[in-house]
């Protein structure tokens, strides 16, 4: 069994972790709670500087969900410019329209920009209208790769639609398989879907030796979407200490 792993890693010591324990690559992105944003510049020349295995960076401007505004889709070409300074070896990224159908457009500009690094769709395939629209778009665009748990919540629950999407690619385009991949099922999840390239984090958590009575994360909201600032609220907070 000859299969390429992916680590998806959330800090530097896990990115040495990684190759420690003989991935092939690692997959490095920031704030794990919300599926991953795009690392800051100095974890990504600490991250390059401490592994010799190919290092993918996430290219994604904020959590919720692909569809971007134009200030966000120039973040994101601005912060693929750092991944190439940076010496990376790929990115990873996936740009929705509301139908659901993928950006072609935004995506096809963003992968020429990031030439010559690899590049990944993420799992924003998963929350595509149609994954075999999405397959062939993928291909026609440009994508090396697509990470996927088969639209569902883990690879192993979507793997009859993971391997249909390899038959269907037929070598025009890897398909990885990530989410929910562990020990339990990683060899029949390979087996039944014919896959080569798999994605996890094995990752387990470590407490702080810190003793803090103060907690500096909040709980993500039942329903996906977005944190935003509201202007109103803003106005009337700051005339409260400016009367």
């Amino acid at each position: 069994m000859s299969v390429v792993v992916e680590i998806v890693v959330y800090n530097i010591e896990s990115a040495m972790n990684a190759q420690k324990g003989g991935a092939d690559r690692i997959e490095l992105c920031d704030n794990p709670a919300e599926g991953g944003t795009t690392p800051s510049f100095g974890v990504m020349e600490i991250v390059r500087q401490a592994v010799t295995m190919d290092v993918y960076a996430m290219i994604r401007p904020r959590g919720g969900d692909f569809m971007y505004s134009a200030y966000e889709y120039y973040a994101m070409k601005h912060d693929i410019e750092i991944c190439k300074r940076a010496s990376l070896d790929g990115v990873v990224f996936g740009i929705l329209k509301p139908d659901g159908s993928l950006d072609k457009e935004r995506c096809k500009k963003l992968i020429a920009a990031a030439r010559p690094l690899k590049v990944t769709c993420h799992r924003a395939f998963d929350v595509t209208r149609d994954p075999f629209e999405a397959l062939e778009d993928c291909i026609e665009v440009g994508f090396d790769c697509i990470l996927t748990s088969g639209q569902q919540a883990t690879a192993w629950e979507g793997r009859t639609l993971i391997k249909e999407l390899v038959q269907r690619a037929q070598n025009r385009i890897k398909v990885m398989a990530g989410s929910g991949v562990n020990e339990s099922n990683l060899v029949e999840l390979v087996d039944y879907t014919g896959i080569k390239e798999v994605h996890f984090s094995a990752r387990e958590f470590q407490p702080s030796a810190a003793d803090s009575r103060i907690r500096f994360t909040e709980e993500l909201p039942a329903h996906s979407g977005n944190y935003i600032t509201n202007a109103l609220r803003v106005k009337r907070m700051i005339a409260l200490v400016r009367l």
